[in-house]
């Protein structure tokens, strides 16, 4: 198969889709590889090593898109890019379809056969092409929200930590999953007061056996929630429902509750965001205040860490790119229920049912795709 990796283009993403350890796994399985020219350098890899690896560099996207029948990327297409896809051609990406009905129109229209890896699946209920990035995410956010925080971004003027006769901040996770816990982790580390919230009692339970008094854990009712966060200095949203529009947790009633410069950390934007105000930003412009409140939305978090991104994503997709290339779609996802979970349109069909319930589009079901 001929897998094209072209370069990221939406604004301040630095990461790449294919490392090039990446690129050598399937030069030496038989494919053909494309990399574009410079893909690879916001992560610090040059060209060069992608050609040591056995791929071969081309100079435009539109070449590459042109010549490619599986597309690699990070993030999801740019306008641009989804004009250049094709029916019968493969993407394997981020997606985050849910709260974006162009992209989905767009690819719908293209008749691409996409994959989503916010939706790919493993045996234990997990999401292992997510995974890493909310792990970076996570351990991200207590770092972004002690910088928004600062007096010169508009924040409060709270230290973390907090210092001798000072006490620290209160920090409110929402959100107990995989970026919850790698928040409150870092968050308690840098000496906060942390608590984190969620729904689910044998989830909160898994914490505290965990972690013990490293952080508290809460029940995340209305009331509870409401009082918390009212309490806050800093606030993250960590909450994930697999290829959902993520739930709006926090109104704009209750933030006008929280403390004057108080701080949230939306890590939920790329689904939409958690809370009512959120909308999604750039790392360029990262912050705005509504009602006093400071807002960290921005809808790539782990690119601010491009290399340590690139790869940990690299480790988690190479089996699966592999059986890709190497099977075919159909094959692949036939043998792999899990891989099959990340079918999200296929020949203008949109194939996965959350999404479909949030943009009221019918769906076709992904077991009845692979037999088009």
């Amino acid at each position: 198969m001929r897998i094209g990796c072209p370069k990221e283009i939406k604004p301040q993403e630095f990461r790449v889709g294919l490392t090039p350890h990446a690129a050598r796994e399937a030069a030496s399985h038989g494919h053909e590889v494309l990399v574009e020219a410079g893909a690879g350098a916001g992560a610090g890899f040059s060209d060069e090593d992608y050609r040591a690896a056995g791929a071969r560099l081309v100079d435009t996207a539109e070449q590459l898109f042109a010549e490619a029948e599986l597309i690699v990327k990070v993030k999801e297409p740019q306008p641009v890019e989804r004009r250049r896809l094709r029916e019968g051609q493969l993407l394997f990406t981020y997606l985050h379809l849910a709260p974006d009905p162009e992209q989905t129109r767009d690819l719908m229209a293209s008749g691409v056969t996409a994959i989503a890896y916010e939706t790919v699946t493993d045996g234990r209920g997990g999401l292992p092409l997510l995974a890493p990035m909310s792990e970076v995410a996570g351990r991200l956010a207590p770092q972004v929200g002690a910088w928004t925080l600062q007096k010169a971004n508009g924040g409060r003027g709270v230290l973390l930590g907090g210092v001798p006769g000072v006490g620290p901040a209160k920090v409110v996770v929402i959100g107990g999953g995989v970026v919850g816990t790698h928040a409150a982790r870092i968050a308690a580390g840098m000496g906060a007061d942390v608590t984190v919230l969620d729904r689910s009692l044998p989830r909160l339970r898994a914490l505290d056996e965990a972690f013990g008094t490293l952080f508290r854990t809460a029940y995340a009712s209305s009331g509870t929630t409401a009082e918390l966060v009212t309490a806050a200095d800093l606030v993250i949203g960590a909450v994930l429902i697999p290829g959902a529009a993520a739930p709006k947790l926090v109104s704009r009633a209750q933030l006008g509750t929280m403390k004057p410069g108080a701080a949230i950390v939306d890590v939920a934007i790329d689904q939409g965001g958690c809370f009512e105000t959120s909308r999604p930003t750039t790392h360029q412009d990262p912050i705005y205040e509504v009602d006093g409140v400071m807002h960290y939305c921005v809808a790539n978090m782990p690119g601010a860490v491009a290399r340590t991104s690139t790869l940990a994503l690299g480790n988690a997709t190479m089996p699966f790119l592999l059986a890709l290339a190497d099977k075919g779609w159909k094959r692949a996802c036939e043998e792999d229920p899990h891989l099959l979970a990340g079918l999200n349109t296929h020949a203008g069909h949109l194939t996965y049912y959350a999404v479909g319930r949030a943009l009221e589009i019918d769906v076709l079901s992904p077991q009845l795709a692979l037999k088009m």
